[in-house]
């Protein structure tokens, strides 16, 4: 019996193995073809582990190429559009969701629309207001479409959390005397600390990747980001696999030490909706 208890168990099991395996292969498959050299990537060991690690593709990718030039420019277009995504998203959920005045409705469907504009339709407007504004070649050119694109799927989710907080919470702090700033900053902030760490999560590593946006409207060599250097390695006539699996392994470290810092704020953001209502 007990057997068959613990066939049953590996059997249940097996599948989640199996996604998980499936899920790491290829980050594993990136940086070991990080360590190769062309022949070694097509050739001699595609799949497999390195037969020399060949450390110098980094030391060459960030040396040679303008790499911390690019993380410099993500981090800071990627942290300044996040918060800039959690302070206004926050805000505007809040007004929405706790707060009595007109045409909070159309408000929060006009926000809910924007979820639903495809980036290609509006590239060529966008373009030309980046340029009006004289933001070409800027931060700003990248960190105010980045804020109004994240914004709509940011308020929306604040937007249902706020709504299951119980309002007698905000109730009782009035009757202690904490006017609406207080009560925002000092109730409502707390509680929805899990949904502000999953939202800038998802918003950081969107504006961390994004490459349509930057290719457009980014031109000046100093100003790119770095999925925009990835292009850098692939020359007309050959292109630097090794160097180019090293420079994405860098780009996804910050990813990687993101979510460790926050994995337990996600896992919370699932259910403390639920036990809050109780």
């Amino acid at each position: 019996m007990t057997q068959t208890k613990k066939l049953l168990s590996f059997l249940s099991q097996l599948p989640l193995w199996i996604y998980f395996i499936v899920s790491v292969y290829p980050l594993f498959w990136m940086i070991s073809y990080s360590l190769k050299n062309n022949d070694e990537i097509f050739v001699t060991h595609p799949f497999g582990l390195p037969p020399n690690f060949r450390i110098d593709n980094y030391i060459h990718a960030w040396s040679q190429f303008n790499i911390p030039q690019y993380v410099w420019n993500s981090t800071v277009v990627s942290t300044v559009s996040t918060l800039g995504i959690l302070l206004l998203a926050v805000t505007f959920s809040y007004a929405i969701a706790r707060m009595q005045w007109k045409l909070r409705y159309a408000a929060r469907i006009y926000m809910t629309l924007g979820m639903f504009m495809p980036l290609q339709v509006i590239m060529i407007p966008l373009a030309i207001l980046v340029k009006d504004f004289h933001l070409t070649n800027t931060y700003g050119a990248l960190i105010f479409p980045y804020i109004a694109f994240g914004l709509p799927f940011s308020s929306l989710i604040f937007y249902g959390f706020m709504k299951g907080i119980p309002v007698e919470l905000e109730e009782s702090a009035c009757i202690d005397g904490a006017n609406v700033y207080r009560s925002f900053m000092q109730i409502i902030i707390p509680i929805m600390k899990p949904a502000i760490a999953t939202i800038a999560i998802f918003q950081f590593l969107g504006a961390w990747n994004e490459f349509m946006m930057a290719y457009i409207l980014i031109t000046d060599e100093a100003m790119k980001t770095l999925p925009l250097g990835l292009l850098l390695f692939q020359g007309q006539y050959s292109t630097d696999w090794g160097g180019m699996g090293a420079v994405m392994t860098i780009a996804s470290l910050p990813m990687v030490i993101i979510y460790l810092f926050f994995s337990e704020q996600v896992e919370r953001a699932m259910t403390v909706g639920s036990a809050v209502k109780g």
